[in-house]
């Protein structure tokens, strides 16, 4: 018999299965996340809100249309979570800050109605860095790495990635704008996935830099990041960022395509952030492209320039659109604000237009040089991180005995994708020292199955996406 806590760590694959045939409650589920929640999150501190009452009465509703034959999806009847970036209908929308106060959102982000239609449940609101910066919450509290406390979860999507290993959701929505999907899914030893920048809708989601920001799963495999991308993708006519471009589902190949990867070209760059990737990170890559080409797929080293660029080209255009969007607020009432957030905020306000549309045009070039370079691959294999999960107090890291600083580090190899706007899937390649580092498959933009076959590939011949930090 599957207990309560072994419940909590099934793949949404499998828990769909026996929700399906009758075996498994949506109830049942429901509750036993709710008693994990309950045991684990005052030490994780994943979780701003917290709506049990509500998720229990979706999870009865789930539980009579399935008895009655209404089945919706793959995701009827799963109890997920959400990062506090993202509206929710009647529950406060806080993006991990005091700014925005109380008051409930009137309508749910696309994002909610889409796995609403779908028949997934909401367990509530989790913890993020304040405003989807690189900063922690100062109002509501850091979120603690389940593998180690004293390292980093990664931001922003912090409590995304935390909830998503510890159990305490089956899987979860986070955003991602220098890498604020992937870092938390590398550090937390979890998948997670950047569709192509306009893929899934941004309405109802509050913007960091709206130019770069994207919404996507943060999962336990890559097979289930690949059934709620199915839910959630597709274009949105109300989401100025939005394209309408068929997307294929990932969620159902079959076994042969998953063995077999001799169709697909894989491009390795040895050269990639080099100086700022640390060892074990780099062994667990040279790993991993052992097992690909043991599959069967081609792999060939390309020569990559200025990747050392994408930040400071990236920071610009956020400075200046976060900025854009907080005017008012910063305005009105400055003192809301984390110290710390507030002088991100407001050292950009003397940004030119100039500079703004300077920055636009260096992140079209670099858009435009990485793709022509990418253009005869599926795919770029690069790490999640340059570095394991650093300490919450570091303020640089030691490559071989040098010390560089942190920032490059930590968004590096992650940034790169948002400028370029193509998909991008972090999932895990191992563990040094305790803690989880990992690898990303950057596809060519709108093959977001491409990347997702490759992960669930990885995934079927590994067995790192099922460790656990928490019993």
């Amino acid at each position: 018999m599957t207990t309560p806590n072994e419940l909590c760590f099934l793949p949404i694959s499998e828990l769909s299965r026996q929700i399906a045939n009758g075996s498994l409650s949506p109830v049942e589920l429901t509750e036993a996340y709710l008693e994990r929640i309950e045991t684990h999150d005052p030490a994780l501190n994943a979780f701003i809100t917290l709506t049990a009452d509500e998720a229990r009465a979706q999870a009865a509703r789930a539980a009579e249309e399935i008895r009655t034959g209404n089945y919706r999806s793959p995701l009827h009847g799963i109890p997920l979570a959400h990062k506090d970036i993202v509206d929710i209908a009647g529950v406060p929308t806080t993006c991990g800050s005091r700014v925005l106060g109380s008051s409930p959102a009137a309508q749910n982000g696309a994002v909610i109605d889409r796995l609403i239609h779908a028949g997934a449940i909401s367990l509530g609101k989790l913890n993020m860095n304040e405003f989807a910066t690189i900063l922690p919450s100062e109002h509501y509290g850091p979120t603690k790495n389940p593998w180690d406390a004293e390292h980093s979860p990664g931001g922003s999507s912090s409590g995304s990635g935390v909830a998503t290993i510890a159990g305490l959701c089956a899987a979860a929505l986070g955003t991602d704008t220098g890498g604020s999907i992937r870092l938390p899914a590398t550090f937390c030893g979890i998948t997670g996935l950047k569709a192509t920048h306009g893929r899934i809708s941004n309405r109802g989601v509050t913007p960091l830099a709206w130019s770069l920001d994207h919404i996507g799963p943060m999962t336990r495999s890559a097979l289930d990041a690949s059934l709620i991308y199915d839910a959630i993708a597709g274009f949105d006519p109300s989401d100025i960022v939005s394209r309408d471009v068929p997307h294929q589902s990932a969620s159902n190949l079959a076994s042969d395509t998953l063995d077999d990867l001799s169709d697909l070209k894989l491009a390795r760059s040895p050269s990639f952030l080099a100086s700022y990737t640390d060892p074990a990170v780099r062994a667990a890559l040279d790993e991993a492209f052992v097992i690909f080409e043991s599959l069967g797929a081609r792999v060939e080293d390309v020569e990559l320039e200025h990747m050392e660029d994408a930040w400071p080209i990236a920071e610009r255009i956020i400075q200046a659109e976060a900025t854009t969007w907080h005017a008012e607020h910063l305005d009105r009432v400055p003192q809301l604000y984390g110290a710390k957030v507030r002088k991100f905020l407001e050292r950009a306000r003397p940004i030119s237009a100039q500079a703004y549309v300077r920055a636009r045009g260096e992140k079209a070039q670099f858009r435009r040089n990485l793709l022509v370079k990418l253009s005869g691959f599926d795919a770029l294999v690069v790490p999640g991180a340059l570095i394991p999960p650093p300490d919450v107090n570091a303020r640089v890291a030691t490559i071989e005995g040098r010390e560089v600083s942190l920032l490059p580090t930590v968004v590096g190899a992650t940034c790169p994708f948002n400028l370029t706007g193509q998909p991008a899937l972090s999932i895990p390649t191992g563990t040094t020292n305790g803690l989880p580092v990992g690898m990303q498959l950057a596809g060519l933009p709108w093959h977001e199955h491409t990347v997702l076959r490759l992960g669930q590939a990885y995934q079927r011949h590994t067995q790192w996406h099922q460790a656990r930090p928490l019993p």
